[in-house]
C-alpha cells in the first residue's frame, strides 16, 4: 500500500540524501509522475518506486498518497471507449542524471514492467507511465521530451499528488502551481486509503 511504502521511506537514514548530494556540485532536484491502470495498478506503482531507488546517482526523497482518477480518453464524447481507471502518484527525486538519461531509465522501468508502445496510440491504457514533470527549475524541449510537462498544468491528477508533497512549488516561470488547480480540467479523482 502506499502508507506502507512511505513508511519505509521515513526510515531510510538521512545519509542517503547526504551522499547523493555529496557526489558532484549539481543535483538537481526532480518530480516524477506514476500512473497505471493494468495488472494491478497499486503494485505497478509500488515496483515502480522501489525501482526509482536503484536508479543511478538518484535518490527518492518522498512519494506522494495514491489518487484513483478516470482515465483519459481522446474522444470524451464516445462513451464506448472506457478504460480502466488509473492510479497516480508523484515522487520526488534528487539526481545527477541529465532529462534524457533520465527520461531512458524512465523508460527501462516501464519496458521492465510490461510497457508496450504504440506510436500510432497517444490514449491507451499502460501497464506503467513515468513521466518527468519538473528538472528543477528548467525548461527541456527536444523532440523525446519537455519539461515542464506539456499538460501538467491540466490534469488534477498530478497536480493532486504533486502539491500534497511540495505545496509551494514553482513552475520555471516563476507561477506557483498550485494557481492552476481550480481551471484544471481533468475528471474526478480520489485518494486511496
Amino acid at each position: 500500500s502506499p502508507k506502507r511504502y512511505r513508511e519505509k521511506e521515513k526510515r531510510k537514514p538521512k545519509t542517503i540524501l547526504g551522499a547523493v548530494k555529496k557526489m558532484a556540485s549539481e543535483v538537481i532536484t526532480t518530480y516524477v509522475g506514476l500512473g497505471s491502470n493494468l495488472y494491478n495498478p497499486i503494485e505497478q506503482l509500488n515496483r515502480a518506486l522501489t525501482a526509482l531507488t536503484s536508479l543511478p546517482t538518484t535518490c527518492v526523497v518522498q512519494a506522494s498518497s495514491f489518487y484513483q482518477s478516470e482515465a483519459l480518453i481522446e474522444d470524451a464524447q464516445n462513451t464506448e471507449l472506457k478504460l480502466p481507471d488509473y492510479v497516480n502518484a508523484v515522487a520526488e527525486l534528487i539526481t545527477q542524471l541529465s532529462p534524457l538519461s533520465l527520461l531512458d531509465n524512465l523508460q527501462q522501468i516501464e519496458t521492465n514492467q510490461g510497457r508496450i508502445r504504440d506510436p500510432h496510440k497517444r490514449w491507451q491504457s499502460r501497464s506503467l507511465d513515468l513521466d518527468i514533470l519538473l528538472y528543477a527549475n528548467k525548461e527541456v524541449i527536444h523532440d523525446r521530451l519537455h519539461i515542464p510537462h506539456y499538460d501538467l498544468t491540466n490534469r488534477n491528477f498530478v497536480l493532486i499528488p504533486l502539491l500534497e508533497i511540495a505545496p509551494e512549488l514553482k513552475l520555471p516561470n516563476g507561477s506557483y502551481i498550485k494557481t492552476y488547480l481550480n481551471s484544471c480540467r481533468s475528471g474526478k479523482i480520489r485518494k486511496l486509503a
